[in-house]
C-alpha cells in the first residue's frame, strides 16, 4: 500500500507542475499586456490634462502681459492732454525743458519706462533720461515709423531696438494737439525686462511674437528676435532691411510644433519635452507662446497606472493558484483512495479464496456505491466552484470599487506636487507628497482587508472618533465637493467615540459620501449640501449621513442592499453591500431611513466605553 502511494505521488508532481509553469508564463504575459495597456490610457489621459493646464497658464500670461501693456498705454494718453508739455512745444524755452524732464523722469520711474517729447521736426525737447549722457533730449527721430504714424494716425505702436540705448522696446506714441495743428509727439518705450524675469520664475519658457513669427518678447534671452515659422520671400527681405530688429530674425527657434502637441528641446537651457500652447493677444499681431514641462508629470501618471494594473493581475493569479492548488490535492486525495481499495481488495482476494464469490457481489456494491460517490462528488464540487466564482468576482469587484478613489486622490496630489515643484515650492509639494503616501497606505489598508476577507479571519475593533473618520474620507473626496459647490455640515462628531476599525470606517463614509455627492451632481440640486449627524442613546450611537437630493427610489429601496442592484448608470451595486457587511463586523447596522427630502442612511454602532 505504501508503495502504491508513493507511485502515485511520483506521477502526481510529474504532471502537476505543467499547470504551475502555465499559470506564471500567463500571470507575466497579462501583466506585461496589462500594465503597458494602463501606461498608455494613463498616458493619454496626462496629455489631455497637460493640455488644458497648459492653454489656462498661457491666457494667464497673455492676461498679465495684456495688464501691463494697457498701464503703459494710458501714459501717452494722459500726457498728450498735460498743460506743461504743450506749453514746451508751442514756446520751448531751457527753462520749460527742464521742468518737463523732471516731471518725465519722476513719472518713468514709476512705469519703469523711458518717456520724451518730440517736436513736429522730431526733434526731442524733453526726456525722462535728461540727466544721463544717454539722453535722449536733442536728437532727431523724424526717420521713426511711430513718429510719423501718431502725426498721421493720432498714435502708433513699433517694437524695435533703441538707437541710442540698443535695448529692445514697445514704442507708444500719441500726436500732442489736434491733426490741423499738431504741437508734437509724446513716445513711451515699454521694456519687457521685469515681465521676462517674472516669467523666467515660473520655469515655463514663454514667448510673445509678432505678424511675422518674430520673437520680440520672451523668457529666454536666446531666442529673442528669432523666428517661430518659415518666413516668405517678402518677409525675408523685409526684416533684413529693416535697421530696428536684429539679423537673428532669421534664425529659427530651437523647436517645432504646432499648439496641443508636445516639443522637444534637445539641448540648452530649456532642453527637455513641452506642451505648447499658444493664445492671441489684445495687441494687433502679437500671439503669446508658452511651454509647460509634460515629463515628469507623465512619468507619475504611468508609473501609478502599471503599479495599479500589476496589482490587480496580481490578485487574480493568486485565486487562481489557490484554485489549482485545491485542484491537485482533491485529485491527490482521490487517486491515493482509489490505490488503497485496489490494493485491499487484491490482499482480501489473495487471503479469502472461499469468500470470492461474496467478494464479487461486494465489489459490484462497491462499484455502484462508487458511481454514486463520484457524481455526488462532481454535483458538489461544482456547488463549490459556482460559489467561489460568485465570492470572487464580488471581491474583485469590491476591491477595485474601494481602490478607484484612494487611486484618483494619488493622481490629483501627485499632478499638484509637481506644480508646485515647477513653482519651487518645495513645502507645498512635501505636504502632497506626504498625502500620496498615506493614500497609498491606504491602498495597502484595502487589499489587506481582501486577504483577511479570504481567509475569513477576525476583525479587531477599537474606539474610534467619527469626526477623525470623516476628516480621512474628505482627505479622498473633499476636493469633489468643493469643486461642484457641495456644502457639507457636520454636528456631534468630536462628542461621541465608536467601537469600530477606522479604516473600514472610513470606507463605509467615503461610500456614503460618495453616493450623496453623485445623487446631488446628477440631479443638479439646487444649493446642494451632505449633513453628517451623531448622537448617543444609551449604549449606541446613531451616525446619520443625509442629503437633500431627489432620494431613492421606492421600487428599488426594498432591494438597495441586495448584490448588483444599483439607481447608478455606471454603479457596480456592491458599495452598499460591503458598507452594510462592514458595519456587520462591527456589531452593528446599517439602513435607509425615510425622509421627505432627499436621502438618509443610519449606522447604528456601540459606544466606546
Amino acid at each position: 500500500m505504501a508503495l502504491s502511494q508513493s507511485m502515485i505521488w511520483d506521477r502526481l508532481a510529474r504532471h502537476s507542475a505543467r499547470p504551475w509553469i502555465a499559470l506564471v508564463v500567463g500571470w507575466l504575459i497579462v501583466s506585461a499586456l496589462a500594465m503597458t495597456a494602463a501606461a498608455e490610457l494613463a498616458r493619454r489621459d496626462a496629455l489631455a490634462e497637460l493640455t488644458r493646464q497648459a492653454d489656462a497658464n498661457a491666457a494667464l500670461h497673455a492676461a498679465v502681459l495684456r495688464s501691463e501693456l494697457e498701464k503703459q498705454r494710458s501714459v501717452p494718453v494722459v500726457l498728450a492732454q498735460d498743460p506743461d508739455v504743450a506749453a514746451l512745444l508751442a514756446d520751448p524755452s531751457r527753462l520749460a525743458a527742464d521742468r518737463v524732464s523732471a516731471k518725465l523722469e519722476g513719472l518713468a520711474v514709476q512705469m519703469r519706462a523711458a518717456i520724451y517729447v518730440l517736436d513736429t521736426d522730431g526733434l526731442a525737447r524733453a526726456a525722462s533720461n535728461w540727466r544721463e549722457p544717454t539722453s535722449f533730449v536733442g536728437s532727431n527721430y523724424a526717420f521713426r515709423p511711430y513718429f510719423t504714424g501718431a502725426l498721421a494716425e493720432g498714435d502708433a505702436e513699433f517694437f524695435a531696438l533703441g538707437t541710442v540705448s540698443g535695448r529692445p522696446g514697445l514704442y507708444l506714441a500719441r500726436r500732442i494737439g489736434p491733426a490741423s495743428a499738431p504741437l508734437g509727439v509724446v513716445v513711451v518705450k515699454v521694456e519687457f525686462d521685469a515681465l521676462e524675469a517674472e516669467w523666467r520664475r515660473t520655469g515655463e519658457p514663454a514667448l510673445v511674437t509678432d505678424d511675422r513669427g518674430v520673437v520680440l518678447v520672451t523668457s529666454e534671452p536666446d531666442w529673442r528676435f528669432r523666428r517661430s515659422r518659415d518666413l516668405t520671400p517678402a518677409e525675408r527681405a523685409a526684416i533684413l532691411e529693416d535697421q530696428t530688429l536684429s539679423g537673428r530674425a532669421l534664425d529659427p527657434l530651437p523647436y517645432i510644433g504646432t499648439p496641443g502637441q508636445v516639443v522637444r528641446i534637445p539641448d540648452g537651457p530649456a532642453a527637455g519635452e513641452w506642451m505648447l500652447a499658444q493664445t492671441g493677444t489684445d495687441t494687433p499681431g502679437w500671439t503669446l507662446h508658452l511651454l509647460d514641462p509634460v515629463e515628469r508629470t507623465i512619468a507619475v501618471a504611468t508609473a501609478n497606472a502599471r503599479a495599479i494594473a500589476g496589482l490587480l493581475v496580481t490578485l487574480l493569479a493568486v485565486a487562481a493558484g489557490l484554485m489549482l492548488r485545491r485542484r491537485q490535492q482533491a485529485l491527490a486525495r482521490a487517486q491515493a483512495e482509489e490505490a488503497a481499495r485496489a490494493e485491499l481488495e487484491r490482499r482480501i482476494d489473495d487471503r479469502t479464496s472461499e469468500l470470492r464469490d461474496a467478494n464479487s457481489r461486494l465489489k459490484s456494491e462497491i462499484d455502484e456505491r462508487r458511481r454514486a460517490e463520484a457524481s455526488r462528488e462532481v454535483l458538489r464540487e461544482e456547488l463549490v466552484q459556482a460559489s467561489r466564482l460568485a465570492t470572487l468576482g464580488q471581491i474583485a469587484a469590491g476591491v477595485a470599487h474601494e481602490i478607484n478613489q484612494p487611486v484618483a486622490a494619488i493622481r490629483m496630489h501627485s499632478e499638484t506636487a509637481a506644480t508646485y515643484l515647477d513653482r519651487g515650492d518645495g513645502d507645498a509639494a512635501r505636504k502632497n507628497l506626504d498625502r500620496v503616501s498615506g493614500l497609498t497606505e491606504r491602498i495597502g489598508a484595502i487589499t489587506d482587508e481582501l486577504r483577511a476577507f479570504s481567509k475569513k479571519a477576525g476583525r479587531s475593533v477599537t474606539a474610534v472618533s467619527p469626526a477623525t473618520a470623516v476628516d480621512g474620507a474628505l482627505l479622498l473626496i473633499g476636493h469633489r465637493l468643493r469643486d461642484h459647490g457641495v456644502a457639507l455640515h457636520r454636528s456631534g462628531l468630536a462628542d461621541v467615540r465608536v467601537m469600530a476599525d477606522p479604516v473600514r470606517l472610513e470606507q463605509v463614509i467615503v461610500n456614503l459620501i460618495q453616493n450623496a455627492f453623485e445623487a446631488l451632481v446628477e440631479a443638479k440640486t439646487p444649493d446642494p449640501a451632505i449633513r453628517i449627524e451623531a448622537t448617543r442613546t444609551g449604549d449606541r450611537v446613531e451616525l446619520v449621513v443625509s442629503d437633500n437630493g431627489p432620494g431613492i427610489d421606492p421600487s428599488v429601496a426594498p432591494t438597495l442592499f441586495t448584490p448588483f442592484v444599483t439607481t447608478k448608470t455606471q454603479g457596480l451595486g456592491l458599495g452598499l453591500v460591503i458598507c452594510r457587511d462592514i458595519v456587520a463586523g462591527f456589531g452593528g447596522e446599517l439602513a435607509l431611513r425615510p425622509t421627505p427630502d432627499g436621502t438618509a442612511f443610519v449606522m447604528t454602532l456601540e459606544a466606546a466605553p
